[in-house]
């Protein structure tokens, strides 16, 4: 609104460039300055939010800012023109006030939350956390809060991991509010009924009207989510299974880029009008469906000459909660009709964060649904990133754009694809994605992470200086980078027996021992991350000829029963021990009577050996006591 209204009003443009150097950051290729200009923001006004500006001094210490500014003055508000002609006034009139206030403001943004936990950080933290984002939860809509209403996946993440350690019937209250909240996104308006994939959040607080933009990273997170709740839920539930194949048929129809890996997002309007692409009139309806099939097609997806949105027009909302297969061809025909429409613009340029998500997401899902489809995607999305999104040196770049990658990547980025490399080693990828893996992992240890203040920072060592190093904030849109890398150090360290990224991830989790007492719920991804490592990895190892359909099948098994953050590993008779594997998993581990043989370990316990799929449940379920 403010491009519109000021940005690109001549005379506002002309006050700007008259009286300030006047510098535009792309957020989504340079979080690491948004990120020190927004904590700005919020520790002045006491919220956030976008637009974001932001004035500050030659050196570049902010001293002031703000996100909307009305083009006129307005309910006792000044115009943007007004904030801009008295911010340069004090600048040039009260400069010392102007440093002193600069001074004030870094310091506070360079200084954590200082204080003492009562126990240091474990699965009580992931209790009271889950126990915190059930106060909050809407047990009929699902999610959380009301409006606007938000997916939340690293929320529903950590209680899916709760019902672990919770309380038989307190873990079946939390699967049945993931699932709750998993089948109304899908089934109502943050779901394109038509298209697949999700839109970004409602408006409402039952999942109506959406903000239609789709982003990449919510695709990728639910993806996982889904795929992880059904999981635990059961085989039996579909309305978990039909959204995960329709998104994951969405990001390779749409959203796979020409080169390779995926794109950043789609626009929310077009022609610009906000979801003229999505939305109907009934007689819209007619002139595809005919007249016959429109009535019970309008009456099942709450299509009536009012709407629901605007100007009597309807986002399509799954009222009647019938099977997928109910309705098919319609949705076909619709969809076919709508790509004749004007589409939203889709932003083409590849964000390796959001790649990694992803990557995660369609090769969790593709393991546990025996998708060979989504597992290829899946692995040419990585290899993808692995070769077109590194410099000279090895390091990761963040960005793909206009055919050329730039920007040293930050830790959300190393985080997310050095779990989505780990992801598709388990799924029996290649042992070329461990090796990239222990490489992300290595960058993670030697350029992130700060001895002295036992943290990873956002920004890596030898980045670019700015006006100071920012850290992770806390789970939102995006998971927790320093949660999320904390996730990959510990499947890493755990599989390939390097204690160096051991003790790095155990230090991290040490120091924030206070933030997960004192907030629980902000940090899902971390505490998950704290719940992993009190626990430990388990692994499955398979000893079997690769082709040998018992062998397929136990490795099938495996990869359905063990939690996702385990591994799964696959070794031929006689072969050598893999790439980046310890070799005390494999110790002892043979073909029992030359059969196919699967193992479960956890630390330095293991399973007798097994040769029916059938008997890894159980093997899991006891290792896991």
């Amino acid at each position: 609104m403010m491009e519109r209204e000021s940005f690109e009003d001549p005379e506002t443009a002309a006050l700007m460039n008259r009286l300030f150097v006047n510098i535009k950051v792309d957020r989504e290729e340079r979080p690491d300055v948004d990120q020190i200009y927004m904590d700005t923001v919020v520790r002045l006004t006491g919220h956030g939010g976008w637009p974001l500006t932001v004035f500050c001094t030659p050196d570049g210490r902010p001293y002031y800012g703000g996100t909307y500014f009305p083009p006129e003055p307005a309910h006792g508000r000044a115009s943007f023109r007004q904030v801009l002609e008295a911010v340069e006034r004090a600048f040039r009139t009260q400069r010392d006030s102007v440093e002193r206030s600069a001074a004030s403001i870094l310091a506070a943004l360079q200084q954590r939350p200082s204080g003492v936990a009562t126990e240091p950080p474990g699965t009580h933290n992931l209790r009271a956390a889950a126990n915190e984002l059930l106060s909050s939860a809407d047990s009929q809509h699902g999610g959380f809060g009301a409006a606007p209403k938000f997916p939340t996946p690293t929320s529903l993440d950590l209680l899916l991991a709760a019902s672990d350690v919770l309380p038989a019937p307190d873990a079946r209250t939390v699967l049945d509010f993931v699932g709750i909240t998993c089948r109304e996104m899908s089934r109502r308006g943050l779901y394109d009924q038509l298209g697949g994939g999700f839109h970004r959040y409602c408006v409402d607080a039952d999942w109506t009207i959406p903000h239609f933009e789709k982003m990449l990273y919510d695709q990728g997170q639910l993806l996982r989510t889904y795929a992880e709740a059904w999981r635990r839920r059961g085989a039996s539930e579909d309305d978990l299974v039909w959204p995960v194949r329709e998104t994951a048929a969405y990001l390779r129809r749409e959203m796979t880029g020409a080169e390779g890996g995926f794109s950043a997002s789609q626009d929310a309007d077009s022609e610009g009008v906000e979801g003229k692409f999505f939305v109907w009139t009934p007689g819209q309806i007619e002139a595809v469906l005919g007249t016959e099939r429109t009535s019970a097609f309008c009456k099942a997806y709450g299509v009536t000459e009012t709407g629901n949105f605007e100007h009597g027009t309807t986002h399509l909302i799954d009222l009647a909660r019938r099977p997928r297969t109910e309705f098919a061809s319609e949705r076909r025909e619709l969809f076919a009709a709508r790509t004749r429409r004007v589409p939203p613009a889709t932003d083409r340029k590849r964000v390796a964060a959001w790649n990694g998500l992803a990557i995660s997401g369609l090769a969790r899902a593709g393991s546990l649904l025996a998708d060979a489809a989504m597992l290829s995607d899946a692995a040419a999305a990585a290899d993808f990133v692995l070769t077109r999104m590194v410099c000279a040196q090895g390091h990761l770049l963040r960005v793909f754009a206009e055919g050329r990658s730039q920007v040293p990547a930050f830790l959300d980025d190393l985080a997310a694809v050095l779990e989505a490399c780990l992801d598709l080693h388990r799924a029996g990828a290649g042992e070329r994605f461990l090796r990239a893996a222990l490489g992300f992992a290595t960058d993670i240890a030697e350029r992130f992470y700060d001895e002295a203040e036992g943290d990873l920072f956002f920004t890596p060592k030898d980045g670019e200086p700015l006006v100071y190093r920012p850290r992770s904030d806390h789970d939102g849109a995006t998971p927790h980078s320093t949660g999320h890398a904390l996730l990959g150090l510990l499947r890493a360290a755990a599989l390939s027996g390097r204690s160096d990224l051991q003790r790095v991830a155990q230090r991290v989790i040490r120091s924030h021992a206070y933030l997960l007492e004192r907030a629980p719920a902000a940090f899902p991804t971390l505490i998950r991350a704290v719940h992993l490592q009190e626990r430990g990895l388990s692994v499955a190892v398979v000893v079997g000829e690769p082709d040998h359909p018992s062998t397929r099948k136990l490795l099938a098994r495996a990869r359905q029963v063990l939690l996702p953050e385990d591994a799964v590993l696959a070794v031929a008779p006689g072969d050598p021990t893999p790439f980046g594997v310890d070799p005390a998993w494999l110790e002892g581990r043979v073909a029992l009577e030359g059969r196919p043989t699967a193992y479960v370990c956890r630390g330095t316990s293991c399973s007798l050996p097994m040769t029916s799929p059938e008997a890894l449940q159980p093997a899991v379920e006891r290792n896991s006591q």
